[in-house]
């Protein structure tokens, strides 16, 4: 009888689950650190395109190594991990040798019934094996010895893995899911406690990702496959990244912040799209502003999630009823549109980005979400016509001329699309170094309306006349 091939590895915060995750993985996914704690949601990568490995956080946390709060809400992962894993790969700390938590964990891991390999970390040569003595009254037959940090014995974890699984079941090609294309990925960013890890747990129908009130829950970029299948009956595959909460440079009290934020800015370039979630009830920040133009400077599709509007809705009905009207506001209809319109202005230098009003816990229009992101996917690859883009960018030149700069004017003579996701054009113009931001600005964003790219950001390549010199 076959098992899942989910290997989840479970243990002791601080024990080296993360170094083994990144090592069996052969790249730094989890953030690694001589912190306890770090590691809070399930962080997970197909190994060798064979089996799911999962990373989960430390069992047995205590109120003094993280928030009371986040110590259920970590441990609740694990046991989700421990539902879907066909391997349980128990890591030990071979240094702080056998420990009575070691003990509850092996007996809950027995209750589980799914098979148990023992791995004995921090075991750096085989002169060390006898350390790992001690581990022999945890009753478990299958155990390896290794240093995740040090790379010792990583053949033999892979070994085992292997003999417990299986062999490698043949690779059949869906042909349907083949012409669907690799998956698109949709990073959420924010500022800390907006909602992000509760949207991704909202389209993803399950508690997936811890959820805390405590601001900065999230440490790692988590990743989770959906497939969304539409009322036509067709499936949209994607992959949700769900980032850490970005805080301004000079707040990164403490080195785990430090690589959180370096984690969350290289998922956004490993992103597709983006939603940049910021808060009904706060506004657009001046974070908000700093990780929007982070977005741009990463060429980003970007739609903007305000969170929390059934909040901001009960607080307008409220009003109403004290008032009458709320400041000239009609409606909760017209209410939400200046609140877009005023929220863009705030990010002018955004492609003039769709905002969505969702709520993350009632659930109030999270689908719009996904069909946004298609929308965004489907019109990021089209190929604008060429006589089209020169004809608008004529037209434009004409209705407001750029000012003269250095003795002359900048002047577009011809346009074409080099590429797209992002959108680029070459122009090829009197001066490369003649065009100023604010000119660059009016006219992308007159391209954006002309050919309905709202969200998709558009980058402007110049080729310039060779600067002829006259001979001496």
């Amino acid at each position: 009888m076959s098992i899942s091939r989910t290997v989840a590895l479970v243990g002791r915060p601080n024990v080296g689950k993360s170094r083994l995750f990144n090592r069996l993985a052969r790249k730094r996914v989890a953030i690694v650190h001589d912190q306890a704690g770090v590691t809070r949601d399930v962080n997970s990568i197909r190994v060798d395109k064979d089996y799911m490995l999962l990373d989960t956080g430390g069992i047995g946390l205590v109120p003094e190594m993280t928030m009371k709060a986040l110590v259920s809400a970590a441990e609740e992962q694990v046991w989700l991990a421990l539902e879907t894993a066909g391997l349980i790969c128990f890591v030990v700390d071979a240094r702080d040798g056998f420990t009575a938590m070691d003990e509850v964990i092996a007996e809950r891991l027995r209750q589980a019934n799914k098979p148990v390999l023992l791995v004995i970390n921090k075991v750096d040569n085989e002169s060390q094996a006898d350390r790992v003595d001690d581990f022999s009254r945890l009753g478990f037959q299958r155990q390896v010895m290794c240093s995740a940090e040090h790379g010792y014995n990583e053949s033999g974890v892979r070994e085992a893995i292997a003999e417990v699984l299986g062999p490698k079941p043949e690779e059949v090609i869906d042909p349907e899911q083949a012409a669907k294309g690799e998956r698109v990925g949709l990073a959420f960013v924010g500022r800390p406690n907006v909602g992000k890890s509760s949207l991704c747990n909202a389209l993803l129908e399950a508690e997936r990702m811890v959820v805390s009130e405590v601001p900065g829950t999230t440490r790692d970029s988590v990743e989770l496959d959906l497939d969304y299948r539409t009322k036509s009956g067709g499936s949209w595959p994607f992959r949700l990244i769900d980032t850490a909460g970005l805080r301004r440079k000079g707040r990164l009290d403490s080195p785990v912040e430090y690589f959180s934020t370096l984690r969350t800015r290289d998922a956004l370039e490993r992103a597709n799209l983006v939603f940049l979630v910021i808060d009904a009830m706060e506004g657009v920040s001046k974070q908000d502003k700093q990780l929007a133009g982070e977005i741009m400077d990463a060429g980003k599709c970007v739609a903007v999630i305000v969170n929390k509007w059934d909040l901001a809705v009960e607080r307008f009905k409220q009003a109403e009823e004290e008032e009458g009207e709320v400041k000239g506001y009609k409606n909760e209809r017209e209410f939400r549109e200046s609140y877009a319109k005023a929220a863009l202005k705030e990010l002018f230098f955004l492609p003039d980005s769709p905002v969505l009003f969702v709520s993350a816990k009632t659930g109030f229009a999270n689908e719009r979400i996904l069909s946004t992101a298609r929308g965004l996917w489907e019109k990021s690859a089209r190929q604008l016509p060429t006589p089209k883009v020169n004809q608008l960018l004529d037209k434009l030149q004409k209705a407001r001329e750029p000012r003269v700069v250095g003795g002359k004017r900048f002047r577009i003579y011809y346009a074409v699309q080099t590429r797209n996701r992002p959108f680029v054009f070459r122009l090829f113009c009197n001066r490369a170094t003649k065009l100023e931001d604010g000119y660059r600005r009016y006219l992308a964003n007159a391209m954006i309306r002309e050919f309905d790219l709202g969200g998709c950001p558009i980058r402007f390549e110049l080729k310039g006349k060779e600067v002829r010199y006259a001979k001496p």
